[in-house]
C-alpha cells in the first residue's frame, strides 16, 4: 500500500495523523476522567459515614464493587497518559494511540458499571423499591445509547 493509499482524507501522513488522534484522544480522556475520578472520590467516603454500618450485606457487596469498578476505570483513562510518557519519543505513536484507544474504551465500559453500580446503590438506599433495578436499567440503557450505539450508527451511517 502506497503512502497515498493510506491517507485518510485528510493530507496527512501516518505520523502527522497520530499526532492528530493522540491529540483527540487526550481530550475524550480529559473529559472522562473528570467524572471518574469525582465519582470514585466521593465514593472513597462512603466507608467512613455512619450510614455505611447500618447498609446490609447485600448494600456493602454492591459498595464493595463499585469501588473497585470506579478504581478500575481511573487507571484505565489515567493510562493512555501514563502510555504517553513512557513512550514518547520512541517513535512508536501510531501504536501507542491504539493502546491508548482501547484503554479509552475499557475504562468508558467500567466507567458505566461504576455509574450503574452507584445509581443501583443510592436507589437502593433511597427507597426501597422494587423498581429500582429497571430503573437502572433503563439508565444504562440510556448510556449505551449515547455511548456507543449512537456513535456506532453515525460510524456505520457516515463512512465508506
Amino acid at each position: 500500500m502506497t503512502e497515498q493509499e493510506r491517507r485518510t482524507g485528510r493530507d496527512e501522513t501516518e505520523e502527522e495523523r497520530a499526532d492528530r488522534m493522540w491529540g483527540e484522544i487526550l481530550q475524550e480522556v480529559r473529559v472522562a476522567q473528570m467524572g471518574v475520578q469525582i465519582l470514585f472520590g466521593f465514593l472513597l467516603t462512603v466507608v467512613f459515614t455512619t450510614k455505611y454500618d447500618t447498609l446490609n450485606d447485600t448494600d456493602q457487596t454492591i459498595y464493595i464493587v463499585t469501588v473497585v469498578l470506579g478504581a478500575c476505570a481511573t487507571g484505565a483513562l489515567i493510562g493512555p497518559v501514563s502510555l504517553h510518557r513512557l513512550v514518547s519519543g520512541r517513535r512508536i505513536k501510531p501504536q501507542a494511540v491504539t493502546l491508548a484507544s482501547r484503554l479509552t474504551f475499557v475504562g468508558l465500559i467500567l466507567l458505566l458499571a461504576t455509574t450503574a453500580c452507584s445509581l443501583l446503590l443510592i436507589l437502593r438506599v433511597a427507597t426501597h423499591d422494587d423498581y429500582v433495578p429497571w430503573l437502572v436499567s433503563g439508565v444504562v440503557v440510556w448510556y449505551i445509547v449515547c455511548w456507543f450505539a449512537l456513535p456506532m450508527w453515525a460510524r456505520h451511517r457516515h463512512t465508506e
